[in-house]
């Protein structure tokens, strides 16, 4: 079970621990700021006792080496479509222990919830809150860090939960994987913000 791979990573402090983006069809930007997970990693490296590979991996959701990697990421601004065995491989994944965390970096929030339906049909997303343990994994967050704005109204942090486990985090009108990289040229404490929540969310994706 991935669930025990985990635990068993993180006592061990194995090195190459790799965050894994997702490649998708459909025409969306899945590979959108490449440097954004290695600068995560970078940080996560800095700030826990966790030990991350400073590269990406590029994986897609139909092959099994998914199953080498327990945290996938998804970005991007347009469409995006699984196929049947897209959705079948990623579903036994999520099930026996991975965690895919998808961050709308504008214009992906309808594919993604359409296509999620597919691999989930019976689970409805469910809003996280300050008081979910998310927020206070490594650092002890009041509030989901708005890094751009391009939808009026709060930022969003919404789950789907599978027997008591998070299995697909979501976050929409945050944009905080923009803010992992220096390019959009946000302000230090802006950075520090999404910095922050990144290693919450990976370090609880990997505990729990």
């Amino acid at each position: 079970m991935l669930s025990s791979l985990l635990i068993v990573l993180q006592l061990i402090s194995v090195p190459d621990l790799t965050l894994a983006r997702v490649r998708y069809d459909g025409g969306g930007d899945w590979y959108n700021d490449p440097e954004i997970l290695p600068n995560l990693a970078k940080e996560i490296n800095r700030r826990t006792t966790l030990k991350v590979a400073e590269s990406q991996a590029v994986v897609s959701l139909d092959q099994p080496e998914i199953f080498e990697y327990p945290f996938l990421f998804m970005t991007g601004h347009g469409n995006i479509v699984l196929s049947e065995e897209e959705v079948r491989n990623l579903r036994k994944y999520l099930i026996q222990g991975g965690f895919l965390y998808a961050d709308d970096d504008y214009g992906m929030d309808k594919a993604f919830r359409r296509e999620m339906k597919k691999v989930f049909p019976d689970l409805e997303w469910v809003e996280l809150g300050p008081d979910h343990p998310i927020f206070h994994t490594v650092y002890d967050l009041q509030q989901l860090p708005k890094i751009h704005e391009h939808y009026p109204g709060p930022p969003h942090m919404y789950a789907l939960i599978y027997n008591g486990r998070i299995v697909v985090l979501y976050t929409y009108n945050t944009n905080i994987s923009d803010g992992w990289t220096p390019r959009h040229k946000d302000p230090p404490e802006k950075r520090e913000q999404a910095f922050q929540m990144g290693v919450n969310i990976v370090v609880y994706a990997l505990s729990y």
